[in-house]
Order: structure tokens, then sequence, then C-alpha cells
């Protein structure tokens, strides 16, 4: 069955920076598009950003964009979301998902993780 890993994150100050990874098995890797999403104490599960299968098409929730950088490598089934100067307000669980088509919507997404949680001190 098809499994996703969120792992790498962790208690930081604001201000710092963490690598979260997701390894994925059970699936074509290479064929699904992949994203992260988050969802912080009493909110709704909202995006983060998204890759399409090859890389080319990157997309990013605007408070993240120039301090978020999601990225994968096919041939060892994994994706990666760098946290730079991580803010307060980016704590929460942080999930990754898989969809066979593109896109943004929480949703179009078929496959979830369990989540990884990032706290943010100020």
């Amino acid at each position: 069955q098809v499994q996703l890993v969120e792992s790498g994150g962790g208690l930081v100050q604001a201000g710092e920076s963490l690598r979260l990874s997701c390894a994925a098995s059970g699936l074509t890797f290479s064929r699904y598009a992949m994203a992260w999403f988050r969802q912080g104490p009493g909110k709704e599960r909202e995006f983060v950003a998204a890759i399409s299968w090859g890389g080319a098409s990157r997309d990013y929730e605007d408070s993240v964009k120039g301090r978020f950088t999601i990225s994968r490598v096919n041939i060892k089934n994994m994706m990666y979301l760098q946290m730079n100067s991580l803010q307060p307000e980016d704590a929460a669980v942080y999930y990754c998902a898989a969809a066979k088509a593109y896109g943004l919507g929480r949703d179009e997404y078929d496959y979830w993780g369990q989540g990884t949680q990032v706290t943010v001190s100020s």
C-alpha cells in the first residue's frame, strides 16, 4: 500500500531553518505530483507548496515564497521542504501528500502522510 512518511520536524527559534523530508513507497513516485500542507492549532489544513512529477512546476503559498523551497529526488522516492527564516506563524503539523494530477487544492491529493510537528519559538 502507499505510504508517505514525513520527518525532520522539531523545535527551532524564529529565524532558524529546518528541512522536512517525505519518504514515499508503494507508488510509482515519478508519476505523482507531490505537495506539502500544514495545519496549525484550530486551523484548517492549508497548502504550502507543490511540485510536479519532474520538478518543472513548483508553486508556493504567498507567505512562504522566498523562504521555503520544495524539491524532489525521484530515484530516491523522496521529497523535501527546506524552510528558512522560520516564524512563529509557521508552526504547524506539516503533511506531505501525493496526487496523480498536479494541483494546489487539498481535495486534489489522494495520499497523505501522518505529519511532522514544527514548532517555532519567538
